[in-house]
């Protein structure tokens, strides 16, 4: 649901080789079993579209116009109510089985860093504090090709519940969450995961065709 103002980006083109920022060694964190979840459900929901519609439909009697009233939750107030979930159980129901988004773990890193980045500051925006869009973080830490894409979603500590988050896409027009998810030029993901100053957790979630960690 969009709760809050969520954005996504496209890029497409190859990196220009600049690798991580010379005299930094590169630590690499290994990503936590919730971040590889997210990749996971997003996968699966490519994979079998129609059966994760179903996750979906469960959602439908907890709507009251634009409430959402969440079992053993809070209350939420959506954009659009049940109108924009069930245009994203037709466009399940109606999508063709994909192929799977393969967890990287660079671009889970990639993904990390943002989001630790944004969520002190209060923000959800594609560029970081020094400026940085996403192509430029990914050139510290590696090599990609091909197309780059970033979602950004908040208030969600599940996995699935993240997911369903930027497959409903509440009130953004263009559904561009859902577009990067089901984008068939995008093969890798990798999901980073932070506390958030507004909305207590945000969630980064890193696409590529191609993505290699290193120098």
């Amino acid at each position: 649901m969009r709760i809050v103002a969520l954005f996504f980006c496209l890029f497409a083109g190859w990196s220009t080789g600049l690798g991580q920022v010379p005299g930094r060694a590169l630590v690499l964190e290994k990503a936590s079993a919730f971040e590889r979840a997210v990749v996971q459900e997003m996968s699966d929901a490519r994979v079998q579209p129609k059966v994760y519609a179903r996750h979906l439909r469960e959602l439908r009697p907890y709507f009251e116009g634009t409430l959402w009233n969440r079992p053993g939750r809070t209350p939420l107030r959506t954009e659009e109510g049940v109108k924009a979930l069930d245009e994203a159980i037709a466009f399940l129901e109606a999508q063709r089985p994909m192929g799977p988004l393969r967890f990287n773990e660079g671009l889970a890193l990639a993904a990390r860093r943002h989001a630790r980045d944004i969520g002190p500051r209060g923000v959800l925006d594609h560029v970081g504090a020094d400026g940085a869009r996403l192509s430029e973080r990914l050139n510290r830490l590696g090599t990609w090709h091909g197309l780059i894409a970033e979602n950004i979603g908040t208030l969600e500590e599940d996995p699935r519940q993240v997911v369903i988050q930027l497959l409903v896409d509440d009130g953004v027009a263009s559904r561009g969450h859902r577009g990067n998810i089901f984008n068939a030029d995008l093969h890798q993901a990798g999901a980073g995961t932070a506390p958030h100053r507004e909305y207590r957790v945000v969630t980064v979630i890193d696409y590529a065709d191609g993505f290699v960690l290193g120098p």
